[in-house]
């Protein structure tokens, strides 16, 4: 059964920087969401980070009026998505609450690794999908070549492609005429028991935890009475909002409708993304299906520079987790660093827009421990046990092997950069799958170890095709390496904190760059400071911070030279006693500068 005919709930889909924040802008304004006054590039950017980056973090919603040709009245509901590989599980969680795709390819540079990424995405979810060619204002445009290749490549009629240019306007009216068209109403029965799917949340200091929800049966009104399926809460709901593109109070959200529901949750834990909300006097005998449980790929140790902020720290965490589902976290302690947590991520990029997050929002100065990957472990005694951080690697005696992740990386490029990506695979221990010709692009599958892919390579593969290749990866599962341990000692104590598990052959290479970069840092003490990187008990790279060197002898005018060697030995002694009781202390520059260490 239907539910309104006239609601269209569709979502805009693209590789990053192919214009989707600014096509949200212009049907925006198209459709009369938005006075003169208001309008303002990437509107629904609302993170100061997203517009700084110039990328969407957060998939955002606004609902929109519009008058069709046939001057029927329909209501669209717009969700504006991210592009990049890291944030593919906001995409994901998007598509389920809408009919209706528009798959938007750059006019210019064609499809992108992420466009067909997230074309599959919204084909497997049974969406209609709208092709879309965007920025037909730039000289280089070829709109013709490009919907050739989306249906080559998509499988989509290159007849049925619109061309538009959201910079200045043109197609937009044509665009929206399509959307009516095209895009199916809700599903949905608006007589059978509530069942709304919880699509994203956040928190708000003033409300609580604050839920948006797409209706799939039934209505949900102010003062109703609601019940979440998966935990068993039950909760009133005080306030509901449409958010066109600002929070507009209603008194019903009915099927095929989204909003937000603001139902006085005040703990965190109780509200949970993919969780189903159904009316607490006639729950629905079946839950919607939710998401899948996104699995980290990227495991970082985050640390507050002053200890007392630990609790600050865990608070600000269960508030971001709230508003984004694909954070993971859990307590870990580190002799170097003290009390802190191991985070999970989907990939480098999303540690770093997290860590940026929890210091702006919530004022946090952190120390962030080099990026690993989680690796399987097989003991000799047949145990096997998943590890995502060195200082859990069990002794080497008791190791049968390890297993790292391998992805399958797809990189569509220019067919003259071919050379440098595929030397730049090869450094990385890649292994090419299969190399095909799309029109005028290249698309080389390679498999690569995750761990060489998590740090630099993006930027490096954007380095090597002068910003036009482009990365989409999917996990293959484990593969046996020779991996081994890599500890960082400062005057023989171990730094849990820059400890490393690397491939055997870049071990020596890595243990030398971690040991100069250090040498840099950390400040000259009165006595030499020795770093070494070890592997067990053999150490494979030594670098010697020189002692501060007081003159003693400043006050002997001529004498006896003994007198002054007297003074030379003592100030040696002293020396090796305060190296035997000191400390050194490192600062946070040493373990950014170790973070960022190029391995090129």
């Amino acid at each position: 059964m239907a539910g309104d005919p006239r609601i269209r709930n569709f979502c805009i889909v693209a590789h990053i920087d192919h214009g989707k924040s600014t096509l949200a802008d212009r049907l925006l304004e198209a459709t009369g969401t938005l006075s003169d006054r208001e309008r303002r590039d990437q509107f629904l950017d609302k993170m100061d980070l997203e517009r700084e980056r110039g990328i969407t973090i957060k998939a955002q919603t606004a609902r929109m009026p519009y008058r069709a040709q046939d001057g029927e009245e329909y209501l669209l509901n717009l969700i504006d998505t991210p592009g990049h590989v890291d944030f593919s599980y906001e995409v994901s969680r998007a598509l389920q609450a809408c009919e209706g795709a528009v798959l938007v390819v750059d006019a210019a540079q064609g499809i992108e690794a992420q466009t067909l990424a997230n074309a599959y995405l919204a084909i497997d979810a049974g969406l209609e999908i709208l092709p879309v060619v965007n920025k037909i204002d730039l000289p280089a445009a070829d709109p013709d070549r490009v919907a050739q290749e989306i249906e080559d490549v998509v499988g989509l009629d290159a007849a049925d492609v619109l061309s538009v240019s959201a910079k200045d306007g043109r197609g937009i009216d044509a665009l929206l005429e399509r959307i009516v068209a095209v895009v199916p109403p809700p599903r949905g029965n608006p007589a059978a028991e509530l069942r709304a799917l919880i699509f994203d949340s956040w928190f708000d200091s003033y409300v609580g935890a604050v839920m948006l929800v797409r209706v799939v049966d039934g209505s949900v009104t102010a003062g109703q009475r609601i019940r979440m399926m998966a935990r068993g809460t039950d909760r009133e709901v005080q306030e509901l909002h449409v958010l066109d593109p600002h929070p507009r109070k209603v008194d019903c959200l009915a099927a095929g409708e989204v909003g937000v529901v603001v139902a006085g949750v005040k703990t965190l834990a109780e509200v949970r993304v993919g969780d189903t909300l159904t009316d607490f006097r006639q729950p629905a005998s079946e839950a919607l299906p939710g998401f899948e449980d996104v699995k980290p790929m990227v495991f970082t140790g985050l640390y507050p520079v002053l200890a007392e902020n630990y609790e600050n720290l865990k608070t600000a965490l269960e508030k971001l987790k709230l508003n984004d589902a694909s954070l993971s976290y859990e307590p870990e302690t580190s002799a170097a660093l003290g009390f802190g947590f191991r985070c999970g991520f989907l990939g480098f990029l999303h540690s770093e827009i997290v860590q940026e997050r929890l210091e702006r929002e919530y004022d946090l100065d952190l120390i962030a421990t080099a990026p690993t990957v989680r690796y399987r472990v097989v003991e000799k005694n047949g145990r096997v046990a998943e590890i995502e951080s060195p200082a859990a690697l069990p002794d080497a005696a008791d190791l049968d092997r390890i297993e790292e992740p391998v992805i399958l990386a797809t990189i569509h490029l220019p067919p003259e950069f071919v050379g440098p990506v595929i030397k730049l695979c090869q450094e990385r221990r890649g292994t090419q799958r299969d190399m095909n010709h799309h029109g005028s692009r290249v698309q080389l599958r390679y498999e690569l170890p995750l761990s060489e892919v998590v740090l630099d390579f993006h930027d490096r593969l954007k380095g090597a095709t002068r910003g036009y290749g482009s990365l989409d990866y999917e996990l293959q599962g484990y593969r046996q390496a020779d991996l081994v341990k890599l500890d960082v000692m400062v005057n023989a104590d171990p730094v849990d904190a820059l400890s490393l598990i690397v491939h055997r052959d870049k071990s020596h290479q890595r243990g030398t760059d971690l040991a100069r970069k250090l040498k840099e840092f950390i400040p000259r003490q009165m006595y030499e400071v020795a770093i070494q990187a070890a592997i067990g008990t053999r150490v494979i790279a030594r670098t010697t911070v020189k002692a501060l060197r007081k003159n003693v002898t400043a006050k002997c005018y001529g004498g006896d030279i003994t007198r002054k060697r007297k003074l030379l030995e003592k100030q040696k002694e002293g020396k090796r006693r305060m190296k035997r009781v000191g400390s050194v202390e490192i600062p946070q520059e040493a373990f950014l500068a170790a973070l960022r260490l190029d391995d090129s």
